[in-house]
């Protein structure tokens, strides 16, 4: 397939000169060059907004999200979905991330196996996709056939699908669910997408997960209250997650943790409405985990 007319393999004009660049002035370029991808992302806010309401209410209704994607973009994928369960305490099957290559290409190249639409189609069927999944593609130049392949047979099984690309529908088309296309415009390393595709790729990724999650009850104002205390650092930040929002002293906060099972959420819940933890883990079960609406219950 000829790629050279898409806009993620323009040659852009102002790096045409990258390799006579001083230091300074080459990084000065990046980053304006980056300002382009954040601004890029502004323009499809409405989509985003789309994505998060379609995958949390496949979440809602016990499907789940699966990324899927060759090179950068399914590694990026892989990084975002690997980052929810340690910030969200959320299930590791709720979202998932398919890579071509398998676990092996996060490390070492395998971006011949992205032109494999078979192998897309393959990664579904192993996946055990169903009706009440979402599946999102992620392509920056938006012709990768292991995402199509992947794409068309979740759409043939009647799960949504969400395609990502940052080239615009005219250079190719599609007829997924959703799309969601920032166009970041040419790199400065003419068809690196890994640059300013890959920061708007991250950023969306970014906004998408952490949307759902918020849309799922696992945030309380604009704190992490589902944070899984695996780690000192995640205990530290747990501990003041609970002295910040009910200002008492570390030592009874290191108790009420204690005593909640390390569970920042059932900790605030039984502090703030005087219950004892079965009390208070039964009324968050009865409000699917969401602690404002169980504090509004308790009034």
């Amino acid at each position: 397939m000829q790629r050279g007319h898409l806009l993620t393999e323009q040659s852009l004009p102002e790096s045409q000169n990258l390799d006579c660049l001083d230091l300074a002035a080459l990084v000065d370029l990046f980053h304006q060059e980056d300002q382009k991808a954040v601004a890029a992302v502004g323009e499809v806010g409405v989509e985003i907004a789309a994505a998060i309401a379609m995958i949390t209410e496949s979440i809602k209704h016990g499907g789940r999200l699966f990324y899927i994607g060759a090179g950068t973009s399914g590694r990026l994928g892989v990084l975002d979905a690997a980052e929810c369960p340690p910030t969200f305490c959320s299930n590791p099957e709720i979202i998932q991330a398919i890579l071509a290559g398998g676990i092996n290409a996060m490390v070492r190249s395998s971006e011949a196996l992205e032109d494999r639409a078979e192998d897309g189609a393959l990664a579904i069927a192993q996946a055990q996709i169903t009706t009440q999944d979402t599946v999102m593609g992620i392509t920056a130049g938006g012709t990768t056939p292991y995402v199509h392949g992947a794409l068309q047979a979740a759409q043939a099984i009647g799960a949504k699908t969400i395609f990502f690309a940052c080239v615009p529908s005219s250079q190719v088309p599609t007829n997924y669910d959703l799309e969601i296309r920032p166009l970041v415009g040419a790199e400065i390393l003419t068809g690196s997408t890994r640059l300013k595709s890959g920061t708007a790729t991250k950023l969306v990724l970014n906004t998408i997960s952490t949307g759902v999650m918020v849309q799922l009850g696992k945030v309380y104002g604009n704190r992490m209250v589902d944070v899984a205390i695996t780690n000192s650092k995640l205990r530290d930040r747990a501990l003041r997650i609970i002295t910040d929002l009910t200002s008492i002293k570390i030592e009874q906060a290191n108790i009420l943790l204690e005593r909640s099972g390390n569970k920042v959420k059932l900790a605030l819940l039984v502090h703030w409405r005087n219950l004892d933890s079965a009390q208070a883990e039964a009324v968050l079960v009865k409000h699917q985990g969401n602690l404002r609406a169980a504090l509004n219950s308790l009034k």
